[in-house]
């Protein structure tokens, strides 16, 4: 870059004060490049300076180099300044289609040059190490390398259709859970109440929580997922709600993301709006 400033005057003077730098300064820069490289590239007399001709090609080169390093720096202080571009998450799918949906949906309506790439899955991706900006997740011990905000905390409930229940009858104790049919998650064979831990049978498990609750909704079983996910069926009457006065357990939904010596402002932006969302709800 220094060469290209002597290159364009042919004047070490004129080039170390554009530079604001001395000209001994820069006369030594130069030497050192030309060693280097292992050739000439300017031709000094006590007149003049002209550019040899391996100096024309490198200064030549210089103008493109020059180029494209002010489209990097317009672009880098675009990204700075401007709430635009992509943003990656990962996060549940439930969590997804009831809450972050909408809220992408809302954030860009306030910001239109913003994108969402969503990776729905339940894998704890190092975000050290991943492409995601940001992850959310229900936990009660979130991760002490990252920064981690806490959304909204919320509880199981356990709840089954009134048809399940007019057929089956209503369980009063929560022993009596494995004299029905528990549709539960892969691998689960106990449900953990605050105080109370029940063994469960049922004919399905599977790992989607809505699956879950559109076989509930027809009538095939008692389901345990977390409220959020049920509570628009149960204020319309099509879910009951079980054991009211024994709350399953508690947990929280962080929004967590790395630690930044400069957080990217597109991100921090979504951040405040997403942790504004829950704090209105």
């Amino acid at each position: 870059m220094l060469f290209s400033a002597v290159a364009r005057n042919l004047n070490f003077t004129l080039a170390a004060n554009q530079l604001g730098i001395s000209k001994g300064h820069l006369s030594a820069q130069i030497r050192q490049l030309e060693q280097d490289m292992g050739m000439p590239l300017l031709i000094r007399t006590t007149r003049s300076v002209r550019l040899t001709a391996e100096g024309e090609r490198v200064f030549n080169g210089m103008e493109s180099i020059e180029r494209n390093m002010l489209e990097l720096e317009r672009n880098a202080l675009s990204e700075a300044t401007q709430i635009q571009g992509e943003i990656k998450i990962t996060a549940p799918v439930q969590f997804t289609e009831r809450y972050l949906l909408n809220i992408c949906q809302q954030f860009k309506q306030v910001h239109p040059a913003i994108e969402f790439i969503i990776d729905c899955s339940y894998t704890a991706y190092d975000l050290n190490k991943s492409n995601f900006d940001i992850a959310f997740r229900a936990t009660n011990q979130p991760p002490e390398n990252m920064i981690a905000k806490a959304l909204m905390d919320y509880q199981q409930s356990c709840c089954a259709a009134p048809s399940y229940l007019q057929k089956r009858g209503y369980p009063t104790s929560l022993a009596q859970l494995n004299q029905h049919q528990c549709l539960s998650g892969q691998d689960q064979q106990v449900w953990q109440f605050a105080n109370e831990k029940i063994n469960i049978n049922g004919w399905l498990k599977v790992n989607n929580n809505h699956l879950l609750k559109q076989q509930a909704l027809e009538g095939q079983g008692i389901i345990y997922v977390p409220s959020y996910l049920v509570e628009k069926e149960i204020g319309a009457g099509k879910l009951d709600v079980l054991f009211a006065d024994k709350p399953g357990i508690q947990r929280t939904i962080y929004a967590i993301y790395p630690q930044l010596i400069q957080q990217p402002i597109k991100l921090t932006a979504f951040i405040e709006f997403t942790k504004s969302y829950f704090d209105k709800i």
